[in-house]
């Protein structure tokens, strides 16, 4: 069981998790305007890899791994971030991001499906209701924001977006026991290398079989695409592998879960500051069920087991 001590760390990361998240879908748009998303996900992984490996090669960063753990790690590794991004990325060729918003924003209904039968997590009638709260929070906002309407037309875009969700659920599940036998750098190691790989064997296979080899590295002419893809590759995929890695050593999945859904409100505050957009009324009150959701979530059961103690002291 981790202390308090241990804790307040871990929800620092957990938070920092989600801020990075939430920006990440401005970089990302910016990007898939200029590049094939299975390009921009090979070259994203690529910076990944080189990032962490030139320091773990020169020999800073001591990280062992034996083919033992790599093949642990490897169902992680396909959970998220390949299957993950995968889904998401063509999820968004068919849906739109209003959908994907609120598909996503169900995956911890998931994760607290996924934990309470794979790991046992018990969580109290408080922590389901706030984890609730926060995803009626991050629906009404999109909702009130326009562009819902799920049609037919869209289904094949919509599962793909389920089967994101799903892996996010399985990432936090399948992610909480591995962190107790190994460090977050391993298994960031491991995943980056994994997602690297079969990215760009798929990205250089398709331009092979197409004949557009060039089209490849002809993103990076755009100065506009190599600032984004330094976000992408640095923050948004290596420093969220680490930071999600270390929250799960010591939370439960289901309270790391909840966090992604103040990506929401992070990347509601970057359209504000970056496009301009107008923040509006419904923005306010569902950022306030997205917060009252998280700290619910996280909070109610302690809560309920510090009110315990003291019933038992005063007897």
């Amino acid at each position: 069981m981790s202390t308090d001590s241990q804790r307040l760390p871990a929800y620092l990361a957990a938070l920092a998790y989600a801020l990075i998240i939430g920006f990440s879908f401005l970089f990302m748009k910016m990007t898939i305007d200029t590049a094939h998303p299975l390009d921009v996900l090979a070259h994203r992984f690529l910076l990944s890899t080189i990032v962490l490996g030139i320091p773990i090669l020169l020999g800073w960063i001591k990280v062992t791994c034996t083919w033992r753990d790599i093949w642990r790690i490897l169902p992680l590794a396909m959970l998220s971030p390949i299957l993950f991004f995968a889904f998401q990325a063509f999820g968004l060729l068919y849906a739109s991001s209003a959908e994907a918003g609120i598909i996503q924003a169900t995956a911890p209904i998931f994760t607290l499906i996924l934990a309470t039968y794979f790991l046992k997590e018990q969580s109290s009638w408080i922590q389901k209701g706030s984890l609730l709260l926060s995803v009626i929070g991050v629906v009404f906002i999109f909702v009130m924001k326009g562009g819902t309407n799920f049609s037919l037309s869209n289904l094949g875009g919509i599962l793909l977006l389920v089967g994101s969700a799903l892996c996010f659920a399985g990432y936090g599940v399948l992610a909480r026991p591995l962190t107790k036998e190994y460090n977050p750098l391993q298994l960031t190691w491991v995943t980056m290398i994994t997602a690297c790989v079969l990215f760009n064997v798929v990205a250089l296979g398709r331009h092979l079989v197409l004949g557009t080899m060039v089209e490849y590295v002809q993103p990076f002419a755009e100065p506009h695409y190599g600032f984004a893809l330094l976000y992408l590759g640095i923050l948004s995929s290596l420093g969220t592998t680490l930071l999600s890695s270390y929250a799960l050593s010591h939370l439960e999945a289901t309270k790391m879960s909840v966090f992604s859904n103040f990506a929401t409100i992070t990347s509601m505050i970057a359209g504000s500051v970056f496009l301009h957009e107008q923040l509006m009324y419904y923005h306010i009150i569902g950022t306030t069920l997205i917060i009252l959701g998280v700290l619910g979530t996280n909070w109610g059961k302690h809560t309920q087991y510090r009110s315990k103690q003291m019933i038992t002291a005063k007897r």
